[in-house]
């Protein structure tokens, strides 16, 4: 069997310009007719499209339509001007189906793989922007997560580019992919707490038991403060004192972590310690500060609220206040709680009683004397 010594068509296959212009020259009526249908009906097509994007973005319907008919407007005339080019250089007066100079054909195929790139580009901002900001509705998502996302999908767009490149440039994406998988695998194995970390900011992204801007702490480890920043690798955190304080994100699928930012009252919880030579008004005591506690303005009625004695302590009758304030800002906690402890010390002293304080009493009992 005789081998073929054909040689294989170039991807960007010379051209003789100056034949090119001798056969446009010598191009008869119905090869004009063609081109003019195709420059008119690439120009009706881009005004069609234009319209069309233009009444969409006047109407939106929410975050993910708007951001498409925005990445789509551009873009969109882009690849009509290279379907209209495409369509030109495949008429047969002028042989581009047997190549292009300069290998037009093959830049307008990858054109059209790089407009898909733009495409997801323009698509991740405005995404970006609409569910980070309350354009459609009020629950907006965090900064950091919509940057996060628009990241994800540009990498998405520009690996699929690139490998439609290779592959219309004629590499073998098999013979790639066989290598990324190992290299990638070598990588991963060199460098695991740092695909870790990576692997952490993904899931704190899509769990979110926090956000930019809330106060966290861990009952596991000293982690307390607020959230300014979720990066790739770590977390800056903000402690009270003002230091910031760099948590590895692999860190936060390993423990547990509190956000106080989201509660939705703060405890007031005390033990009170009366007399035992105020026995007898304990109940009076006792009934005022619950009637107190349920008219006072900045305590919510709609959780749970105690007024009960406790115990019979050491050295006083201890009855205990368990309630929960309507503000969960730790400045106006405090001054409620002053407030209704101010309240409490004026009621015991309405009774004429006092708050206990730690006592003992000593009792000595005299031996008779001998000569008694």
């Amino acid at each position: 069997m005789e081998e073929s010594t054909e040689a294989p068509t170039p991807i960007i296959e010379a051209y003789d310009i100056g034949l090119l212009f001798e056969r446009i020259a010598a191009s008869p009526a119905e090869f004009w007719q063609k081109v003019a249908v195709i420059v008119t009906a690439t120009l009706v097509l881009l005004y069609v499209v234009d319209q069309i994007f233009k009444f969409l973005e006047k109407h939106p319907s929410g975050d993910i339509l708007d951001a498409v008919w925005f990445s789509l407007r551009r873009p969109s005339a882009f690849l009509v001007i290279i379907a209209g080019l495409y369509s030109l250089a495949k008429i047969e007066q002028f042989g581009f189906n047997r190549g292009y100079p300069l290998g037009v054909v093959s830049l307008l195929k990858l054109s059209a793989a790089w407009v898909y790139a733009w495409v997801m580009f323009r698509f991740g901002r405005r995404l970006q922007l609409n569910i980070s900001t309350d354009r459609f509705h009020p629950a907006r998502v965090d900064l950091g997560t919509a940057d996060s996302l628009r990241t994800l999908i540009r990498l998405f767009a520009v690996s699929c580019a690139v490998l439609y490149t290779l592959d219309t440039l004629g590499f073998n994406l098999s013979s790639l992919l066989a290598f990324g998988s190992v290299s990638g695998l070598v990588a991963g194995l060199a460098a695991k707490d740092l695909v870790a970390n990576f692997a952490g900011s993904i899931m704190i992204r899509m769990d979110r038991p926090f956000v930019v801007g809330e106060w966290i702490r861990s009952p596991d480890q000293e982690i307390e403060g607020t959230v300014e920043e979720i990066g790739v690798r770590v977390t800056r955190i903000r402690t009270f004192d003002q230091r910031p304080l760099y948590v590895p994100n692999s860190t936060f699928t390993r423990i547990s972590v509190e956000t106080p930012s989201r509660m939705l009252n703060r405890r007031i919880k005390e033990t009170i310690g009366v007399r035992y030579d105020d026995a007898a008004v304990v109940k009076n005591i006792i009934d005022e500060v619950r009637e107190m506690l349920n008219n006072h303005d900045a305590i919510d009625k709609n959780r749970t609220l105690m007024v009960n004695l406790l115990s019979f302590g050491p050295s006083a009758l201890e009855f205990f206040i368990y309630t929960f304030t309507r503000t969960t800002d730790w400045a106006t906690y405090h001054e409620v709680k002053e407030d209704v402890l101010i309240k409490v010390m004026n009621i015991v002293a309405s009774h004429n009683a006092e708050i206990a304080f730690p006592t003992q009493t000593l009792k000595v009992e005299m031996e008779p004397s001998a000569e008694g």
